[in-house]
């Protein structure tokens, strides 16, 4: 799972969802799965891929390092070995530029003027601040505060925080999540389930698109942002890498950053404001944004470089229908290590993503062996920089190589928990498309049913490569594993997830344990590649729910790709 290197991309955090357990089960009782599994789907496969990935040999999987290149030559030794032939015309690679911004003046203070009296905000205390711009020197001076409370433009929702007011060369100050989580009103937007509206991302692009200079979320909680403002804090000594202008042109904001409550409190009191009240009006229909009598003034100097990364690809061709795709995803990359550290140095990410990649590994070789092949092509993707904000998925969604009205869906797996056989399998972010109909079709012939992840408010569903596909308009489902275990209920799944996210996630504690009860995992692996068949032989075209966000882009794809279009009536 996704880690920020930089303020901007605040993945996974404390709150992590179900990327649960790194402990071995009491009695696993190892019970057979319910239903027979593929050959290729097996134990002792799954085992040794997992061990091999978490190996200190591969050095935490880093990009741009040595470890890059013996992790992605391995995947393609094991891809060879199967059978499959490469994914990108010809290539098992695809080469993911990257600009790199670190932040050099790290004692940098953001200056308030306001009722002729000066409030300085401290970097790592008060606030956080980078540019997106990749850019060595970016200096905001006296640039206009303005409140735009949730800083969300959704028409769907009836609501525009930006509505008549003009926001170019100013500095707008947002909330972070979105009015229904305050409120806790299912009727409004989802309630407290987070839309894409509430994600920190969102709100930095629109603030872009409407020409502000600056842009600063508040962190009003830890409930609110899904994360303590501590991961806020030691996500920002890292280098931001971001797609360079060429393959990214969206508008990018100047200043981007994030202010504690403390802070928001302070610089509203300044100007003569209740941030507490104002915080309150936000969450209300119809409310206006609030220009405050103030302005914010800070200077940047940055250290800019480029790096190289790769996307790996690898692919079973289609017997009839090759031009069309199915894509299966699981980023390789992971944190690499800290030589500062005592005791073992390496983020192994045995969990985070080894088993993930393992589980797609597991798929390929069930694709490729199959008895009588696939009438699509099955694309196996493996994208890098996933934990530094998506990038090797976004990149490929800008140049894909099966033309998106050619990719029937993306399923994803990140960071899959081993904790044994469940009665049910997690959807992220449930409630977006048809992929999950069919999911509940193959599970219930397992015994099993669906169920969403426990904390929707999160946003989850933005937080892993598939997302980079979907804001594409491609139909596309990240599963997980079920937390109802067969041993120990709901609880014993819960109690599985708290230990792992705080005991081993992002740390070098996540390694591959041997006593791990692989039943369960193998059991969705097998559920995973019962989908993808059928999304490979039917002539399925799934289809976002009507309430979806995504659904507009897609509806609009379609309308050029001839068989794609004609499928999906």
């Amino acid at each position: 799972m996704r880690v920020m290197t930089s303020v901007l991309f605040m993945a996974l955090s404390v709150g992590a969802y179900s990327l649960q357990a790194a402990t071995p089960a009491a009695s696993s009782s190892s019970a057979a799965p319910a239903v027979a599994l593929a050959p290729q789907i097996n134990a002792a496969d799954f085992a040794q891929f997992d061990k091999t990935l978490a190996s200190d040999d591969f050095g935490g999987r880093k990009p741009g390092t040595i470890y890059e290149q013996r992790t992605t030559s391995w995947l393609v030794e094991q891809y060879k070995r199967m059978g499959l032939q490469p994914g990108n015309h010809g290539s098992w690679f695809q080469t993911v530029p990257a600009d790199s911004t670190q932040l050099i003046n790290t004692d940098v203070t953001l200056d308030i003027a306001a009722n002729g009296k000066d409030t300085k905000l401290a970097n790592h205390t008060d606030m956080m601040v980078e540019t997106l711009q990749a850019k060595a020197a970016v200096d905001l001076k006296n640039s206009p505060v303005v409140f735009i409370g949730y800083g969300a433009d959704a028409p769907n929702w009836h609501w525009n925080d930006y509505q008549g007011v003009d926001v170019k060369g100013k500095t707008v100050i947002v909330l972070v999540n979105d009015p229904g989580f305050a409120t806790g009103d299912p009727k409004l937007f989802n309630g407290r389930a987070m839309t894409y509206y509430g994600r920190w991302t969102y709100k930095y692009a629109e603030a872009a698109l409407k020409g502000a200079a600056a842009c600063f979320i508040v962190h009003t909680s830890d409930a609110a942002a899904g994360y303590p403002w501590s991961v806020v804090q030691n996500s920002g000594s890292g280098a931001r890498l971001s797609l360079p202008p060429s393959v990214d042109p969206s508008p990018q904001l100047p200043v981007a950053g994030w202010l504690t409550r403390d802070a928001a409190t302070r610089l509203f009191a300044a100007a003569g404001l209740d941030f507490d009240k104002l915080e309150k009006d936000a969450a209300k229909p119809g409310f206006k944004a609030v220009p405050l009598q103030a302005t914010a003034s800070v200077s940047l100097r940055n250290k800019i470089s480029h790096i190289e990364s790769h996307n790996v690809l690898a692919m079973v061709k289609g017997s009839s229908k090759p031009d069309e795709v199915v894509i299966y995803t699981a980023h390789w990359d992971h944190l690499g290590m800290d030589p500062t550290r005592k005791g073992h140095q390496v983020f192994s990410g045995a969990i985070d993503n080894g088993t993930g990649l393992t589980m797609l590994l597991e798929l390929a070789d069930a694709f490729a062996h199959q008895k009588t092949p696939p009438q699509r092509s099955v694309l196996f993707f493996t994208p890098t920089l996933e934990e530094s904000g998506l990038l090797g998925s976004q990149y490929y969604a800008a140049k894909p190589v099966f033309p998106l009205d050619k990719t029937v869906a993306d399923i994803a797996v990140d960071a899959l928990p081993i904790i044994g056989l469940a009665h049910d399998m997690t959807v992220i972010g449930m409630g977006q498309s048809q992929l999950e109909d069919m999911l509940a079709a193959v599970l219930k012939t397992q015994g099993r049913v669906m169920s969403q992840e426990t904390t929707p408010e999160n946003g989850f569903y933005f937080r892993s490569d598939h997302f980079s596909f979907a804001k594409a308009g491609v139909p596309a489902m990240l599963a997980s594993s079920g937390l109802d275990l067969l041993n120990g209920g709901k609880v014993a799944g819960q109690a599985a997830a708290d230990d792992y996210t705080k005991h081993h996630y992002h740390t070098p504690d996540d390694v591959f344990n041997p006593n791990w009860d692989l039943a369960g995992i193998l059991e969705d692996t097998q559920a995973i590649y019962v989908l993808g068949q059928q999304l490979s032989e039917d002539g399925q075209w799934p289809q976002w729910y009507a309430d979806s966000p995504f659904k507009a882009k897609r509806d609009a794809m379609m309308q050029h790709g001839k068989s794609g279009a004609d499928a999906g009536k």
